[in-house]
């Protein structure tokens, strides 16, 4: 391994309640800023998943009979407990993954946020009643499912898992969370953390591994429901396999997110909305801006600045006192992917107009570095347009009118977010009606959902019927029992004599 060693990083799984290192073969878990190896993460397999679904099967009766008040204590106390190692946590998410501790910061506030949705959950777990005829009641009860499981990206370490599992579990479902093998520490506090919250033996497990350990999941008779986030393919995976094994599955996928750009948006707003949807990140989230569509004089009014805001990003190490702008991306291969992309599109007619490809850190030299990159007149068809890149690079497209912007994103396989940038109130109406995504911005470059909406991906970026997070998120880690009631006998009075 070229890689320069140190210290390693423990790295163990978390099966019915103990914290165990398997004695298996292992991945390596590097710091992206610096190319070194932190950890090596277990490669779990059918052993390991047989042992997390037997310990959560067993601790599901118990679980699912706990009441929702006091289940949502646990939550409250993970909430504190969480806050009170937020520093601990932001420092691991920027060590694994290469976030900017800014960004990593913006990622466990978001996380926080969904421990806080899952302290509602006696409220949120409310049914209905009716009488529905002359003594005849009718009520509605929403009950958990049983063990279910998390699959979870590389991109975002805490903030994702965060989505999942803390909903699952006050609906009184236990959980099973499989992290990506590229990021695995983070999830590993997440869960120790939990562990000090008071959460019994068995309703949390945690494994690591790959293809093996995901496949045993999705075919597991015991595991009940599926939460995946990750790329299309994969997704798509994911969610055929599940359902063919009787699943109950949702599966997000990737992205290809429009910004349309009209010439009366006010461009000092756009020009930093646009970097940060653009290169926030490193461009490593579903939810980036990658393409620009500058409709007429907008692209004039828009570039120059633009350029300039992108040449200003300072990339570097996210693991040191001075904070850099922009971190690394995850992986060396995964930044030649992206460079190859931007190469492939300069080959086929584009004009990069802002070059972060063979950026090179002094104090860094073996790190995973992209800087932010523009690439005018990109044109549908070229590889760059259809791809998702998923690194700090904007596509620019050139629109005559907003008709041709509304039509070329309703193209695209993918529907996970849009945004338009304008003064004008019919633009934006017509945008946000006629736009083919799930989540739509108004001059906002990042329309990601809070807690309590769901993350409403369409088409090829999601697979599945109910959407994480929110009152869908409930919906899918529970089942809906209808319960009709009527009592024969006497009048009141004489139920009582008796």
């Amino acid at each position: 391994m070229s890689a320069t060693m140190t210290a390693l990083t423990p790295c163990p799984m978390f099966l019915d309640g103990k914290w165990i290192q398997p004695n298996i073969s292992s991945t390596p878990v590097f710091n992206p800023s610096t190319g070194e190896v932190i950890a090596e993460c277990p490669a779990g397999g059918a052993a390991e998943v047989n042992a997390a679904v037997e310990s959560a099967h067993a601790a599901f009766p118990a679980w699912r009979d706990t009441p929702p008040m006091e289940r949502a204590r646990v939550f409250f106390k993970y909430r504190q407990l969480v806050e009170a190692n937020f520093d601990r946590l932001c420092k691991c998410v920027s060590r694994e993954h290469g976030k900017t501790l800014v960004e990593a910061r913006g990622s466990i506030f978001r996380g926080i946020e969904n421990i806080e949705y899952a302290c509602g959950i006696p409220s949120l777990l409310m049914g209905d009643t009716l009488e529905i005829a002359r003594g005849v009641d009718c009520e509605t009860m929403n009950q958990p499912l049983g063990v279910c499981v998390g699959i979870t990206p590389f991109n975002f370490p805490a903030m994702v898992p965060l989505w999942m599992f803390p909903v699952a579990l006050a609906c009184g479902n236990t959980f099973i969370l499989k992290p990506s093998e590229k990021v695995p520490l983070t999830a590993n506090i997440l869960v120790e953390l939990l562990q000090e919250a008071g959460l019994p033996k068995g309703v949390l497990n945690l494994v690591h591994g790959g293809r093996e350990c995901v496949d045993t999941l999705l075919r597991h008779p015991k595991v009940k429901a599926i939460s995946f986030v990750g790329s299309t393919p994969i997704a798509k995976y994911i969610y055929e396999t599940g359902t063919q094994h009787g699943k109950r599955v949702q599966a997000n996928g990737g992205a290809k997110n429009y910004i349309v750009i009209m010439p009366d948006a006010d461009m000092p707003k756009t020009v930093e909305a646009l970097s940060t949807a653009a290169f926030g990140c490193a461009g490593e989230r579903c939810m980036a801006g990658s393409t620009a569509l500058t409709v007429g004089a907008a692209a004039d009014k828009l570039l120059p600045s633009l350029v300039e805001a992108a040449r200003n990003i300072r990339v570097g190490p996210t693991d040191r006192t001075a904070q850099p702008d922009m971190g690394p991306v995850i992986t060396a291969a995964h930044r030649d992917k992206v460079t190859s992309l931007v190469s492939g599109g300069e080959k086929e007619g584009a004009k990069v107009i802002c070059d972060g490809r063979g950026v090179k850190i002094a104090d860094a030299p073996k790190g995973f570095y992209v800087g932010a990159t523009i690439v005018d007149h990109v044109v549908d068809g070229m590889n760059i347009a259809k791809e998702e890149v998923f690194g700090p690079v904007l596509n620019v497209m050139r629109m005559d009118d907003l008709n041709m912007a509304i039509e070329l994103a309703n193209r695209s396989n993918y529907g996970n977010g849009a945004a338009i940038f304008t003064q004008n109130g019919n633009a934006a109406r017509e945008f946000k009606q006629r736009v083919k995504a799930g989540m739509v911005g108004i001059n906002v470059g990042v329309p990601a959902t809070m807690a309590m909406f769901p993350f409403t991906g369409w088409d090829e970026s999601f697979y599945g019927d109910l959407h994480i997070q929110g009152r869908e998120g409930v919906q899918f880690f529970t089942q809906q029992k209808v319960v009709s009631t009527r009592w024969f006998g006497g009048n009141v009075g004489d139920v009582w004599r008796k």
